[in-house]
């Protein structure tokens, strides 16, 4: 065999080191919130909610460059950072729960949050009771489908993680 052949084979044996669970939390929450927080601009664009992914920037920039494409796609990234911050608190408080009640509660109380408790920092939302039924309904929907991805990817990431330790723990028995 040349030394070349000696080589491949040794970089085929070698396995990729997982990602850390934090790091893996983190790229949760950010593809979570760029893909959740884009599919709701659909949603704005088929008239099945009345608030843009653009309402983010409402208390913090300054034009009308928000209410284009720029200020459209700057919103969708920072929904995403901010989605990053939603799933690490998922993973420190919940991720040792296995239920996909679990992620569905964690998607309500951030739906919660953002419309009963955050609402008045957000100008351009109506007060709570004052929204209508479609935009209700679709923004609780879209708020339970990214808790149940980002519980149930946490939740599932942190299984296999310890069973990949009791596996180490076995084969060095």
């Amino acid at each position: 065999m040349g030394e070349e052949q000696q080589q491949q084979k040794l970089e085929q044996n070698q396995r990729e080191k997982p990602m850390s669970a934090i790091t893996m939390a983190i790229i949760t929450g950010l593809v979570g919130g760029v893909f959740w927080s884009s599919l709701a601009l659909v949603a704005y664009a088929l008239n099945l909610t009345d608030i843009r992914p653009t309402i983010i920037l409402e208390p913090w920039a300054i034009g009308d460059w928000k209410k284009g494409w720029i200020g459209t796609v700057f919103s969708i990234l920072a929904i995403g950072l901010l989605s990053i911050v939603a799933s690490l608190i998922y993973y420190v408080i919940l991720r040792k729960l296995k239920s996909m009640w679990v992620g569905i509660a964690y998607g309500i109380a951030l739906f919660l949050l953002v419309f009963l408790v955050l609402n008045p920092i957000f100008p351009g939302i109506k007060p709570f009771w004052d929204l209508s039924k479609n935009t209700l309904v679709t923004s609780l929907c879209f708020y339970i489908l990214f808790g149940v991805f980002v519980g149930y990817s946490i939740s599932f990431e942190e299984s296999e993680r310890k069973a990949r330790e009791q596996g180490k723990k076995e084969f060095q028995s």
